[in-house]
């Protein structure tokens, strides 16, 4: 790998990728950050749990397209999962490295089998972190169960006056998410809710918003085959890191993927809910760095 440590903005597939690489100097398989969303960033983790891995590996964050501080496609369709796969094909070879390391979260978990089922002799190892499996329409049950959960009275009262309708999931889900306010979500996202403020306070302070886009584009255009259907042509080792809290993703989500994957391991993290590496950060830093040596 020829890249030193800083910031950098790579023309990839006509779209300008925000790239920052961190612990260069140590020369290890290049850990590849794969955020979450769909349309997140990795402003967070960044701030976070980023300089604590990049003490012990190299470190390669991207913001995928349109996300975060990476440009927008011309095109509100040009968020396909394929298009997803192809920029980090990409990425990897202006990296000029034969394989990589991955770690996502939440729907960057989702995304990182994606690629290792797609370049399967490019990917080493994976971690994935409370991971999604979005067109499974069990994940929107998983957040509608978790939000009325988390919910006070008034918003149990309105999900269930919609439950009474017999709506279609997906109308259900963007009903409930209509009305949920900040405070809930967090609730969703996290046990810990002094963390949770920490969080919201970082995400504000970036200034930088998920626009939905691709979301709604990568659910209305799915792969052919489902990628639950698939994982057992995975043959990376992976490790899966989920919080028994966890009313986002979900260990249901998680122990689907654990019992398709050829080769993994699940880990339960028992003070944490969506965000482990941020509710129990020695003990996430400590089972990666682990996993990867």
């Amino acid at each position: 790998m020829k890249w030193r440590n800083g910031e950098y903005q790579i023309q990839i597939n006509s779209i300008k990728h925000w790239i920052k690489i961190e612990g260069s100097e140590h020369q290890t398989t290049p850990l590849i950050l794969l955020h979450g969303g769909p349309g997140g960033n990795h402003y967070a983790f960044q701030r976070t749990m980023g300089p604590l891995l990049s003490e012990k590996r190299t470190v390669v964050y991207y913001e995928q397209r349109g996300s975060g501080r990476s440009e927008k496609p011309i095109s509100d369709e040009d968020y396909k999962m394929e298009q997803l796969i192809s920029d980090f094909s990409e990425i990897k070879k202006w990296l000029d490295v034969d394989k990589a390391d991955l770690l996502g979260y939440s729907f960057g978990g989702e995304l990182a089998l994606e690629i290792a089922y797609a370049l399967p002799d490019e990917i080493n190892k994976l971690l994935l972190s409370g991971p999604s499996l979005i067109d499974l329409e069990m994940g929107k049950l998983i957040q509608i169960a978790g939000f009325m959960s988390v919910g006070e009275t008034q918003l149990l009262k309105k999900i269930n006056e919609l439950l009474k309708q017999n709506l279609p999931i997906s109308s259900l889900y963007d009903k409930v998410w209509s009305l949920v306010d900040t405070k809930t979500v967090d609730r969703l996202l996290f046990q810990n809710q002094t963390i949770a403020i920490q969080n919201r306070k970082l995400w504000e302070e970036s200034k930088l918003t998920n626009t939905g886009l691709m979301a709604k584009v990568i659910m209305g255009h799915p792969m052919e085959t489902p990628l639950l259907d698939r994982l057992k042509h995975i043959k990376q080792q992976a490790l899966i890191i989920t919080g028994i809290f966890d009313r986002n993703t979900g260990v249901t989500i998680s122990k689907l993927i654990h019992n398709e994957l050829k080769n993994s391991e699940l880990v339960l993290f028992k003070e944490s809910a969506h965000f482990p590496d941020l509710e129990e950060p020695h003990r996430f830093i400590d089972t990666v760095i682990n996993f990867l040596n």
